[in-house]
């Protein structure tokens, strides 16, 4: 895939689809590994053409075979998850007939394309035989919406192995000048589409992980909080993450991860707290490119994920954006938002204000750094990534 990747990138740049799809050239989107599989998979490519070979991310799987897979499945994708194939036009909402003919895609392998929240069809399967499936959305569009970020500014962040961070832009695509991606942010049912800014962190919570099994430095994730407070600050030590390159705002392959600033006095808090600040530090990153895309000024954050437990990293958070970072009453916001999109469909909720009242509250941090102390820090961080670009060789 990675040479169909450089092959089309060679011919019109990386973001020759970028206006179409909101998505540059990239093996992590779907459109390419689909290409690869009808050309190298023998006879995959004529009975996809003849409708005997059906495609889907992982949403169409289930939907079709809950509904009857070979009897008679609904071969059904959303517009969130179709915006991440990389074939998606987002003004039309339908496949692009020019990407499908560059990538020899032929259209009767793809599924087609609903909205976010509607009847698809029943479920053929035991128990659940008769029941509607009604609710599609991507993970991080579904943690949006259980959210509740139904206004055009309002960002969410879910802080998982990786960071996902959404910002509802409203009922137009908005371009990214600034490494962001361009994605449809739900649609229900008839309404209008509403759209989004996502910066994805390759590497966040997989990082805590990476210091538990590979340094054994921590014997599991939560023993990371008590180890970084052993120490006031991170004594000059930065952690890069790029163990597989650079995703939002850079973009860069071959970039490769980095420990900077290390001193004799350096000891493992100091890179606890590193590996802590490092998720920190590449949010406020995406953070920034999405206000100078959107021109939008980010008034709060809405986290979730299983990292916010960690209420050193949430409070150096709200430190380093200078924002109040909130983290709701409902944690599993993706499970949530999924509820709520099929709950629409069949009017078990009310609409949108309904879903806004249901957001509540746990816990706000407020920063408490200066200005000279939180950029002089950021200023550092910015150094060390630096450090990291171009490691790998072409």
């Amino acid at each position: 895939v990675a040479e169909d990747v450089a092959r089309f990138a060679s011919e019109a740049g990386q973001d020759r689809f970028r206006p179409q799809t909101g998505l540059p050239l990239s093996t992590y989107f779907s459109s390419l590994k689909l290409r690869w599989l009808l050309d190298n998979i023998p006879g995959a490519r004529e009975r996809a053409t003849g409708g005997e070979l059906l495609f889907g991310n992982i949403d169409t799987f289930l939907l079709w075979n809950l509904t009857g897979g070979p009897k008679g499945g609904v071969h059904v994708t959303d517009v969130t998850n179709a915006s991440r194939t990389q074939l998606l036009n987002l003004k039309t909402l339908d496949w692009d007939a020019e990407i499908l003919e560059a990538f020899d895609i032929p259209r009767a392998v793809l599924p087609e394309v609903r909205s976010s929240s509607e009847v698809y069809g029943e479920a053929t399967v035991g128990a659940i035989a008769g029941v509607p499936v009604t609710g599609i959305l991507g993970d991080q569009q579904a943690a949006l919406v259980g959210q509740a970020c139904f206004r055009p500014g309002e960002v969410k962040n879910t802080y998982g192995t990786g960071c996902f961070l959404l910002m509802n832009t409203g009922e137009r695509p908005v371009p990214s000048n600034f490494g962001l991606l361009t994605t449809v942010a739900y649609k229900f049912g008839s309404g209008a589409a509403h759209y989004a800014l996502e910066g994805g962190v390759a590497i966040a919570g997989a990082l805590v992980q990476w210091l538990r099994d590979n340094l054994g430095i921590i014997e599991k994730s939560q023993d990371v909080e008590p180890l970084a407070r052993t120490v006031n600050d991170n004594g000059g030590v930065y952690f890069v993450p790029a163990f597989s390159g650079l995703y939002a705002p850079y973009w860069k392959e071959n970039a490769r991860g980095v420990i900077a600033g290390l001193t004799r006095y350096a000891n493992k808090g100091h890179i606890a707290r590193a590996v802590l600040e490092a998720t920190a530090f590449q949010t406020r990153e995406v953070v920034e490119a999405m206000e100078k895309d959107s021109r939008i000024e980010l008034a709060s954050l809405r986290v979730d994920g299983g990292m916010v437990a960690n209420e050193l990293l949430m409070q150096f958070q709200a430190d380093v954006l200078d924002r109040e970072v909130v983290r709701p009453d409902i944690q599993e916001t993706t499970a949530l938002g999924a509820a709520y999109a099929a709950g629409m469909a069949v009017k078990f909720f009310s609409g949108l204000e309904e879903l806004r009242a249901n957001w509540a509250v746990d816990r706000t941090w407020k920063p408490h750094l200066t200005e000279k102390e939180r950029e002089k820090l950021y200023r550092q961080w910015k150094k060390a990534v630096t450090r990291s670009f171009d490691w790998m060789e072409s």
